[in-house]
C-alpha cells in the first residue's frame, strides 16, 4: 500500500486499525513493515496496538483527547478531574486524560497525550453522556456531578471536607443539586451520600457570598435528566 492509498481510505477518519489495511489481497508482513516506516517518519501516530493516526497536516483535525480515550478502551467515559476541568469546575489544568473502566486499571501514553484509565465496579458505571466537540467528533464523558462522585469514590477519605474545600469548586451554577443527590442515591453507599451533602453545603456557602447567589438547580442544556 502507499501512503496515497492511505490517506484515500483514512483521511476523514479519526483513526483507523490496522485490520482495515489487511483486508483483500495484502501481504500481512508487509502491511505492517510500511506501517512502522510511516510512523517513524513521522506520517502515522500509533496511540497503542493496532490503532493509528494521521499526523499532522495529513490529518486536518487532530482527535480531541478524549475521543482518544475512548477509542483506546472502548467501554470507559472520561471522568475525574479530567471531567471537572473541562467543565471549569476546578481552576487546575490536568495533564492527563483520565477515564473509568469496569475493565481493570490501566494507561497508555503516546505522541498526543497520557491516559490513564481506573476501575469502577458495573454497578457504578452509570451518570455519563455523549459530548460532542470539534468537527463532529463525540466522545462519551461523566457529567458534572458524576465526576464528582466517582472522585470522592476513588480517592481515600475524599468525601471529608477539608479534601472537597481543596478541589477549590468554581462554577458551581453548573452543578445541579437534585441530579448529585439522585446519582448519590442510586449508588446506595453512605460515602456518596456524605460527600452530596457536603458538597451541597459548600455550595450554599458559597452562594451567600454573592448578592445575587446561583441556579442551584439549572441543568446544563442537553443533559440527561
Amino acid at each position: 500500500m502507499k501512503f496515497d492509498e492511505l490517506l484515500a481510505s483514512t483521511a476523514k477518519e479519526p483513526f483507523f486499525e490496522t485490520g482495515l489495511l489487511l483486508a483483500g489481497a495484502v501481504d500481512p508482513a508487509d502491511v505492517r513493515r510500511q506501517l512502522s516506516r510511516w510512523v517513524q517518519a513521522g506520517r502515522v501516530i500509533q496511540l497503542r496496538r493496532g490503532l493509528y493516526t494521521l499526523a499532522a497536516p495529513y490529518q486536518p483535525t487532530p482527535p480531541h483527547p478524549f475521543l482518544i480515550a475512548n477509542s483506546l478502551l472502548p467501554g470507559s467515559y472520561v471522568s475525574l478531574h479530567s471531567t471537572l476541568a473541562y467543565y471549569g469546575l476546578i481552576p487546575e489544568y490536568v495533564a492527563q486524560t483520565l477515564s473509568v473502566t469496569t475493565q481493570r486499571p490501566t494507561s497508555w501514553r503516546n505522541a498526543l497525550g497520557d491516559f490513564r484509565f481506573q476501575h469502577l465496579a458495573p454497578h457504578l458505571f452509570f451518570g455519563y453522556r455523549q459530548e460532542s466537540f470539534t468537527s463532529g467528533q463525540e466522545a462519551f464523558i461523566a457529567l458534572p456531578e458524576k465526576a464528582l462522585l466517582d472522585l470522592v469514590h476513588l480517592t481515600p477519605d475524599g468525601d471529608d471536607p477539608a479534601y472537597l474545600a481543596g478541589l477549590r469548586l468554581q462554577n458551581l451554577e453548573c452543578l445541579d443539586l437534585q441530579r448529585l443527590q439522585a446519582l448519590a442515591g442510586r449508588a446506595g453507599k453512605p460515602k456518596w451520600l456524605r460527600a452530596a451533602a457536603r458538597i451541597a453545603a459548600l455550595i450554599k456557602a458559597e452562594k451567600s457570598t454573592y448578592t445575587n447567589g446561583f441556579i442551584l438547580n439549572h441543568p446544563i442544556p442537553g443533559y440527561l435528566p
